[in-house]
């Protein structure tokens, strides 16, 4: 039979449309699918292969396809032997592994397969926040892979989906069922555990405990709040320093000796709370507590260093100079005192030209009108 022009062109344009599927694999008696390596790793665009997103995992095993995160995990460590959580480390950390119910500062980012652009992260961030580990990291895997992670390692896991986002996914990000690749960078922990603890007692349990154990709750407080100031975190700062301060008022010392060391303790926050309210900009709270350090140290240069800035904040240039000038003569060769005069003394000196020129704009003013 003899076909024709027209019914050529239309059996060419259904072949050219054709989509393959593993009946035509068994057809064709393929064994083995062997797909351009720029197929079968994460595209440099972020989209998916156009070839494999329409191929089911069992078929891709069917026919020996091997996926990234397949190849992947080849050369990762089972962390909790039932292959749900494997990991690979990329540089190696230092000292003790991430304690449970620690706070803990990370930058990570999340892959889906095939996708170069992660779904979540934080590498954006120059200082990422503290998280409190059962509270604010709430991705199962994750929680557990830290738990294997020590202060400046670097690690990648893959989370099967009963350790990452389950059977449903998280539309329109996670597809259901899938596994997904974390990338996490640990760059510092602290173990809050013992903190935790002693803020859940009563007031009056609090005061029963002994000075060793409020001394070391003390210096976690410390050690966190300098943290989250260094990481210009000044708000969490603040917070760790104000509850320290609660559990240091709270405290009914039993003897002088431990009132003098609770003071010398209250010292050293109501210096970090005034300069903690200075980069928050607020410095009439800097001053205040400024202030009542200095009423338990009169002589303490840095109280008077923190008023000095304050008050010169506020524009009190007598004040400031006052406060400046007694912290001077305690620390003359201090270069961040003497720093502060010359600033003083240049914006007191502007102040007193502009009120110069204003006096003389009044006056002029006046002049003009009696004449």
């Amino acid at each position: 039979m003899k076909m024709t022009d027209a019914s050529w062109r239309k059996r060419h344009a259904h072949q050219q449309h054709q989509i393959l599927t593993p009946i035509h694999f068994q057809k064709y008696r393929i064994k083995k699918c062997v797909l351009p390596q720029n197929i079968c790793t994460m595209s440099t665009n972020g989209r998916t292969s156009r070839i494999l997103q329409f191929m089911a995992p069992d078929e891709r095993r069917q026919f020996g396809i091997e996926t990234p995160f397949q190849r992947l995990a080849w050369q990762m460590q089972d962390v909790l032997g039932d292959g749900g959580i494997l990991k690979e480390v990329v540089h190696a950390g230092e000292g003790p592994p991430v304690p449970m119910h620690a706070s803990v500062s990370i930058h990570f980012s999340g892959f889906i397969e095939y996708s170069d652009a992660p779904f979540e992260t934080t590498n954006h961030l120059k200082y990422p926040r503290m998280m409190k580990l059962g509270r604010d990291v709430t991705l199962y895997g994750l929680e557990l892979g830290l738990l294997t992670m020590k202060k400046g390692e670097f690690s990648r896991f893959l989370f099967k989906p009963k350790y990452a986002y389950g059977d449903l996914g998280c539309p329109p990000h996670i597809p259901p069922l899938a596994t997904v690749l974390y990338e996490v960078h640990v760059l510092d922990f602290l173990d809050s555990a013992q903190v935790d603890e002693f803020m859940d007692l009563t007031m009056e349990e609090q005061n029963t405990v002994p000075l060793s154990t409020l001394l070391n709750v003390l210096e976690t407080q410390r050690s966190f709040g300098n943290l989250c100031f260094n990481k210009k975190h000044y708000e969490d700062a603040r917070e760790r320093y104000k509850q320290a301060m609660t559990l240091l008022q709270n405290r009914e010392p039993v003897d002088d000796e431990e009132k003098k060391r609770l003071e010398e303790i209250k010292l050293l926050f109501l210096l970090n709370l005034s300069l903690t309210y200075l980069k928050l900009e607020k410095p009439q709270k800097a001053l205040c507590f400024g202030q009542k350090a200095l009423d338990i140290n009169p002589q303490n240069t840095k109280a008077l260093f923190r008023c000095g800035q304050a008050c010169l904040e506020m524009n009190d240039y007598e004040k400031a100079q006052d406060y400046l000038t007694l912290a001077q003569a305690k620390k003359p060769f201090d270069p961040d005192i003497n720093t502060l005069l010359k600033k003083l003394a240049l914006c007191y000196k502007d102040y007193l030209d502009k009120e110069k020129e204003m006096c003389t704009k009044m006056f002029s003013g006046l002049k003009r009108t009696e004449k």
